[in-house]
C-alpha cells in the first residue's frame, strides 16, 4: 500500500487520462505528485528520463504518456505510433526498474485485441489471431508494454500492473479534426456545422481561433483561424465534412464501440494502483502466468451511428448526418469483458448520455474562457 507521503510520478499528467489521474490522487490525499510537460522532459530521450529519475526518485509511477490518435493518424503515421510508444515505454519502465520503483501502473488500450476477437473480449484473447490493420503498430507497442510489465514481475518480483482502457472521452480531450478520437471529433464537427447552419460566425471564429484548422493540400498547407475569411474557413471545414447543411463522418457508422468517461478511467486506475497487486491479476496455481493485464470499461456498447445521433440531439444541429463508406470503419466490435475489474472491486457509474452532455458543456466553457484571453 502506498503512503500518502510517497512521491508518485504521473507521466503524461497534462493529457486526457493523466490529468484526471493527477486530480483523483490529489482528491484522495496523495499530494506528493510530480510531473513534467513534454517541453520539460522528452520521454523519447533515454538520458533525460534517467536524469529525471535520478533527481526525483519516485516511489510509484503512472505511465499515462503515449503517442495517440484516430484512424486517419494511425494509418498515415504508422512508424511514429510504434517507434514513439515503444521508446516511451522502454525509457519509463526501464528507469522505474533501475530505480527500484515500488509500484507502476501502465496504461494501454483495448486495440491490443484481435480484429475478430470473440465478444465481449476477455484478457485471455490477447495474441490469439491477427490485429486490426489500421492501428496494428500502436497495438503492438502497447502489447510490448504490458508484456514488459508482466515479464519484469515474473523475473524480478516487481509490482507493475497494466490496465487496458476502452475508448475514453472527457475533460482535456483532443478535439483536433484529424488526430482526435471519434467522440470528441464528432462533437466538434457537429458543433461547427450547427454554428454554420445558424449563421453564427462569431462562434465559428471563436472555435477556429482557439484551435486553428489546417489542411495539407497538394499546393501546401492551408490554415484557418479567427482572422481567416469566411470563404477560407468554409473551404477548409468542407474538407473535413463540415458544411452548413450536413456533417459527413468516416465509414458506415455500423461499428459498435464502448465508451468510458475519462475521470472514471482515472478512478479505476487509482483504485488499481492503490489496491491491486500483481498476484491479484492471475489465478492462483496457474501453470503459465500470462495476460495479467486488466480491462477497464463499462461492458456496454452502441454503434457509432447511435453515438452521432446522441451528439446531434445534445448539440441541436438541424442538418443532415452523412456517412462516407469509402473510408475505413476500423474494427467492427471491441467490447471489453470487465469481469476481472469487477472482481477487483471497481464498477463504472457515468453512462454515455450523461458523458456526452458533460463533455459538450466542458467544450463550450473552454471556448468561452479561452476566447476571452486571446
Amino acid at each position: 500500500m502506498l503512503e500518502k507521503t510517497d512521491k508518485i510520478y504521473v507521466a503524461g499528467h497534462h493529457g486526457l487520462v493523466g490529468s484526471a489521474i493527477w486530480n483523483n490522487l490529489q482528491q484522495r490525499g496523495y499530494t506528493n505528485l510530480t510531473g513534467r510537460s513534454h517541453k520539460e522532459l522528452d520521454l523519447l530521450d533515454g538520458a533525460a528520463v534517467r536524469a529525471f529519475f535520478d533527481e526525483e526518485q519516485p516511489v510509484a509511477v503512472v505511465l499515462a504518456a503515449a503517442h495517440v490518435g484516430g484512424i486517419m493518424a494511425n494509418l498515415h503515421y504508422r512508424a511514429d505510433f510504434i517507434w514513439q510508444n515503444l521508446q516511451i515505454q522502454q525509457n519509463v519502465i526501464g528507469e522505474s526498474f533501475r530505480h527500484g520503483v515500488k509500484k507502476l501502473l501502465f496504461l494501454g488500450s483495448t486495440c491490443i485485441y484481435p480484429r475478430e476477437a470473440p465478444q465481449p473480449m476477455t484478457e485471455d484473447v490477447l495474441l490469439t489471431s491477427p490485429l486490426e490493420y489500421t492501428n496494428e503498430p500502436y497495438a503492438i507497442a502497447k502489447i510490448a508494454g504490458l508484456k514488459m510489465c508482466e515479464s519484469f514481475n515474473l523475473q524480478y518480483g516487481t509490482n507493475y500492473i497494466a490496465v487496458m482502457p476502452t475508448n475514453l472521452y472527457g475533460p482535456n480531450d483532443n478535439f483536433h479534426l484529424e488526430n482526435s478520437h471519434v467522440l470528441p471529433a464528432m462533437i466538434r464537427k457537429i458543433h461547427l456545422a450547427k454554428c454554420l447552419n445558424e449563421g453564427d460566425w462569431a462562434a465559428v471564429r471563436k472555435d477556429v481561433g482557439l484551435r486553428p484548422v489546417s489542411w495539407n493540400r497538394d499546393g501546401g498547407q492551408m490554415v484557418v483561424d479567427a482572422a481567416s475569411s469566411e470563404a477560407e474557413i468554409l473551404q477548409v471545414l468542407a474538407h473535413y465534412g463540415i458544411t452548413p447543411e450536413a456533417v459527413t463522418l468516416w465509414g458506415t457508422g455500423r461499428p459498435l464501440r464502448e465508451f468510458l468517461w475519462s475521470e472514471e478511467m482515472a478512478d479505476a486506475s487509482v483504485h488499481v494502483l492503490l489496491n491491486v497487486d500483481f498476484k491479484d491479476t492471475f489465478a492462483p496455481g496457474a501453470e503459465e502466468i500470462r495476460n495479467c493485464h486488466i480491462n477497464v470499461g463499462t461492458g456496454k456498447e452502441l454503434s457509432i451511428r447511435e453515438v452521432a445521433g446522441k451528439i446531434m440531439t445534445e448539440i441541436g444541429f438541424k442538418g443532415e448526418l452523412r456517412w462516407d463508406a469509402s473510408k475505413p470503419d476500423g474494427t467492427m466490435r471491441k467490447l471489453t469483458d470487465v469481469t476481472k475489474l469487477h472482481r477487483l472491486g471497481w464498477h463504472h457509474k457515468v453512462e454515455i448520455d450523461e458523458g456526452i452532455h458533460r463533455l459538450y458543456e466542458w467544450y463550450l466553457k473552454g471556448i468561452c474562457i479561452n476566447h476571452q484571453t486571446i
